[in-house]
């Protein structure tokens, strides 16, 4: 594919469709161009004209002479559809769908060998930060430890917003959406679900082991209110919403929750739509990589990088996965979950009631008054699970680490 045009095939032109365009518009040095825009709905007014536009996949997944396949919308389920269609076809594909990657990624991975393809999803994870490229090269020989990080903008901004300008959650949400960098119905990103499909996938490239998104832990920051971000204030520490993995030997432990950092760590001063990943390894030590992990443009130019590295038939290696045991099909690398372990949680709620969803081992301190109650107690960390069902909105959980 070096040296000559590319010619891409293109599913959405939303936000992050629209931020490709622009990118690839604005760029230099790669000869690329999107000759096909295949999108859903006919009537939505778009910045560029109708003309470009076709309603029909068959005029993208059909064509043979299309050098790359850009899936870019928000159906996980039709994602899928197109990208394995693309991939039999004998087509290259680059995707930004976190979603469709974590619940189908044995699937995808077989189909990759099973086809000779690439399948390149950069902007899936970090935004605009180039995490999985690092996590395929540079630590490819590394015995990476752990794993943490900010991985959703949207409620990094919202945090923000409410800790500088004492802004209301339902404030800092709405203009979280006004800018561009939450969606029109937010609950994949405040609930924690976008934050733990990307959590998914650099699980994959960091130890080698696929896990089912429905297994691992997810709590948001929808509950959160302005006394939890005084209480954080008046401790000098900060709350992010953040994804975690570690393994030790066969057994991961993982889950995304809010957390109290403090000055001392690096995430303290990563704020608004800035995402930031801390990898460790056994050798190398702490690492960590930053950039903007929400907006149009930063998404959309790790997408176009993805396309360049299809310029040199840039493919993953999977290394670590291979090593453990994925030849043709990935199916068999799975990791036991560890959830049997203790964690220090700030418990915020208004009825008593709602605590006994948790297992409680012990509590260190307790508080209540007219306005807020909240304990700081060890929690069983399997219990979190009953959290999932849990309609308590005023009931609010951040992870205590002496060590963050």
């Amino acid at each position: 594919m070096e040296g000559k045009e590319i010619k891409i095939g293109l599913f959405g032109f939303g936000c992050v469709g629209q931020g490709l365009y622009d990118v690839l518009n604005m760029s230099q040095g790669l000869k690329a161009r999107i000759d096909k825009f295949c999108v859903k709905d006919p009537n939505k007014k778009r910045s560029i004209d109708a003309s470009n536009f076709t309603y029909d996949k068959e005029d993208i997944l059909g064509r043979k002479d299309l050098d790359v396949v850009v899936e870019l919308i928000d159906n996980s389920e039709d994602a899928f559809e197109i990208v394995s269609r693309a991939m039999k076809n004998g087509v290259n594909v680059v995707t930004a769908n976190k979603k469709m990657l974590a619940e189908h990624f044995a699937e995808l991975y077989k189909l990759q060998m099973d086809n000779n393809v690439s399948l390149i999803y950069e902007g899936s994870a970090g935004g605009s930060i180039p995490i999985i490229r690092n996590l395929e090269e540079y630590y490819d020989n590394e015995l990476l430890t752990s794993i943490c990080g900010i991985v959703n903008g949207s409620t990094n901004y919202i945090l923000s917003k409410m800790l500088f300008d004492n802004m209301p959650y339902a404030d800092a949400l709405k203009e979280a959406q006004e800018n561009g960098f939450a969606e029109a119905n937010p609950w994949l990103d405040v609930a924690g679900y976008d934050a733990l499909y990307k959590l998914v996938l650099l699980i994959v490239h960091s130890f080698g082991v696929i896990l089912k998104p429905e297994d691992v832990l997810n709590v948001g920051i929808q509950n959160i209110r302005i006394h939890d971000i005084h209480f954080a204030r008046e401790k000098q520490l900060r709350i992010k919403l953040l994804a975690y993995a570690t393994k030790i030997n066969d057994q991961v432990r993982a889950y995304v929750l809010p957390h109290f950092v403090t000055r001392e760590s690096e995430l303290f001063n990563v704020n608004y739509e800035y995402n930031a990943i801390e990898v460790e390894g056994a050798f190398s030590d702490k690492q960590m990589l930053a950039g903007k992990g929400a907006g149009s443009h930063p998404t959309g130019s790790a997408v176009l990088s993805d396309i360049s590295a299809l310029t040199y038939n840039y493919k993953y290696g999977y290394k670590k996965l291979k090593k453990n045991g994925a030849n043709g099909t990935a199916e068999n690398v799975t990791a036991m979950l560890d959830n049997d372990f203790t964690i220090k949680l700030y418990i915020r709620f208004s009825n008593p009631e709602s605590l006994k969803e948790l297992e409680i081992i012990s509590i260190e301190e307790e508080f209540r008054s007219a306005k807020t109650n909240y304990v700081i107690a060890n929690v069983a960390f399997k219990s979190l699970f009953n959290l999932k069902g849990n309609k308590d909105t005023e009931l609010f959980v951040c992870v205590v680490d002496d060590n963050a």
